[in-house]
């Protein structure tokens, strides 16, 4: 499976679509797959909370990499074990009461099955693992569906606000070349209904979550490390989306950049100078040896208290057995920097930190 891996790391760009500007996103379309480019993923991040109390963070990641271009993929007579399509997928589950941490992941080919994204509905599937939607709708109801032996979710997401479009001229920038770019929504406030199973427990939740649709062909650059991104919702109604894109010389790309959204729903795109990310602390993995950030104090414009970010539990470190990629993932507070007043609550992902990223 490592020599599938591989061949797509090492996969020509222009065998696939670029992902340039304009572009114009057409729903409910654009929420199914696009097999015409190279990569693709379906993210959900968020915080749960049962009837008694007891709080969740949970991550549930659906990835589609194209191992050929979609004019190249199975032809009749050929094997059925033939593969166009690679789909990992991936699912955490922090119990921020228990303070405990657990994650697996799935790795399924399109051959017979195994893995799917359609092209003509949302419904994605890596195994048992699923995320689908009713046919039709702008802002469809979604229900996700992932588990192992001691954790689980099910969950009906139901968007509260219409796709947040980040970038300019429909695509994010992630580096100076004219393909290093993705087309990237967000659907930033979903309504979270269902249950979470952890051990012996069955809890019936209610939460908010955060879902994040990206496809392109060849976004990073080799002098590029990793990247910091922050989803955080907060308390007034508003949602602020950031990445730093981290160099290899320890600098940061200025194609980094974020969106602010309104609670109405309108996006404001943020550049590099909108923005300062500053770590106050560490946190080294008992796992890698890795070490990661650990808290954070983020100034935002159009945002009057400085922000401070901090980990609901330390340990969220998705460990990758096979070594394609060790990140860390994880459920955090929002405070008032100055105050300690809760803001709000979100999500981190931190990757090229326990090793660089290989593009």
């Amino acid at each position: 499976m490592m020599q599938l891996l591989l061949s797509i790391i090492l996969a020509a760009a222009s065998m696939f679509t670029i992902a340039r500007a304009p572009y114009t996103y057409h729903f409910p379309r654009d929420h199914f797959a696009h097999d015409a480019y190279r990569t693709e993923w379906w993210y959900f991040t968020g915080h749960l909370r049962a009837r008694d109390g007891h709080r969740f963070g949970y991550e549930v990641t659906f990835f589609r990499f194209g191992l050929f271009p979609h004019s190249q993929q199975l032809k009749p007579g050929e094997s059925r074990w033939r593969s166009a399509q690679l789909y990992p997928a991936h699912f955490a589950l922090t119990d921020e009461t228990a303070r405990t941490f657990v994650f697996d992941e799935k790795l399924a080919r399109d051959a017979l099955g195994q893995g799917a994204a359609s092209e003509r509905a949302l419904d994605v599937h890596v195994g048992q693992w699923r995320l689908t939607a009713a046919k039709g709708a702008l802002m469809p109801a979604m229900r996700l569906v992932a588990n192992n032996e001691s954790a689980g979710v099910r969950l009906l997401q139901t968007p509260q606000k219409p796709p947040a479009i980040h970038g300019r001229g429909g695509i994010s920038r992630k580096g100076p070349c004219a393909s290093c770019a993705s087309h990237y929504y967000s659907f930033t406030r979903l309504s979270s209904s269902g249950t979470v199973f952890a051990g012996a427990r069955t809890y019936r939740v209610n939460g908010i979550s955060w879902m994040d649709h990206e496809y392109g062909s060849d976004e990073l650059t080799s002098e590029q490390a990793g990247w910091d991104w922050f989803s955080l919702q907060l308390d007034d109604g508003r949602e602020v989306m950031l990445y730093r894109l981290r160099r290899r010389d320890g600098g940061v790309s200025n194609e980094s950049s974020g969106s602010l959204i309104a609670r109405g729903g309108a996006v404001r795109y943020l550049a590099l100078r909108a923005f300062d990310i500053r770590t106050l602390g560490w946190w080294q993995s008992p796992h890698t040896n890795a070490r990661y950030p650990a808290q954070w104090k983020v100034r935002v414009a159009g945002i009057a208290s400085a922000l401070l970010i901090t980990p609901t539990i330390a340990d969220q470190e998705l460990v990758d057995p096979r070594g394609a990629l060790t990140y860390w993932e994880g459920s955090v507070s929002v405070k008032d920097a100055q105050t300690q007043r809760p803001l709000g609550v979100g999500y981190v992902e931190l990757t090229g930190y326990a090793q660089p990223l290989h593009i």
